[in-house]
């Protein structure tokens, strides 16, 4: 087999053949990491008040798919904290706020269901729900005069699977593995009204 490739490499431009191999690596589609990662994060001023909008990246590791897929709902929190900065003493938590959202499947209907508070939505495909489930807009967060103007807040957001709603014997499964412990770190940023 070597003689052949050898053989094969002295006919052929080692250029060309470089070429070609950048060409294949990059046509390869890249795997998407598993776990949630935040990707943008901003608290937007209004008439009405200050509202959340960021962006995840969701994707579900093979434990947690199957379990989805042989109907355990899986509940995710939505975190959000915002604490005024002090020099001269602890810091002051202005604001610290969960959602919650359930995500399920059906297994007569599949359909995957996303559930926000009171309010549900159905999808085809697991995809198009993590998308959704990825995307927070215009969320009040904060009465408009709450903030201060010109003093110095830190905002911080993160999304995490709530291990504490799962079934009994998936909680116990959960302290021992780590497919379990799914989420983001906190991604906190500076604000100033």
């Amino acid at each position: 087999m070597t003689g052949f490739i050898t053989r094969c490499c002295k006919k052929c431009n080692p250029l060309l053949a470089l070429a070609a191999l950048v060409l294949l690596l990059s046509a390869a589609p890249a795997a998407q990491a598993e776990g949630i990662d935040v990707n943008r994060a901003a608290l937007v001023a209004a008439e009405e008040g200050y509202f959340l909008e960021a962006d995840f990246g969701v994707a579900l590791n093979p434990t947690l798919e199957d379990a989805l897929n042989k109907g355990v709902p899986l509940y995710f929190l939505l975190e959000f904290e915002i604490t005024r900065v002090r020099w001269y003493w602890l810091n002051d938590k202005i604001l610290d706020t969960r959602q919650q959202y359930r995500l399920s499947y059906n297994a007569l209907t599949r359909q995957y269901r996303l559930g926000v508070g009171s309010l549900f939505h159905n999808f085809s495909a697991l995809s198009e729900a993590l998308d959704f489930l990825s995307r927070v807009r215009r969320r009040q967060v904060l009465e408009a005069g709450v903030l201060n103007k010109g003093n110095t807040y830190i905002a911080g957001v993160r999304m995490r699977l709530d291990v504490s709603q799962l079934p009994k014997p998936f909680q116990l499964n959960a302290l021992a593995s780590r497919d379990w412990n799914f989420g983001s770190e906190w991604h906190r940023w500076s604000v100033t009204p």
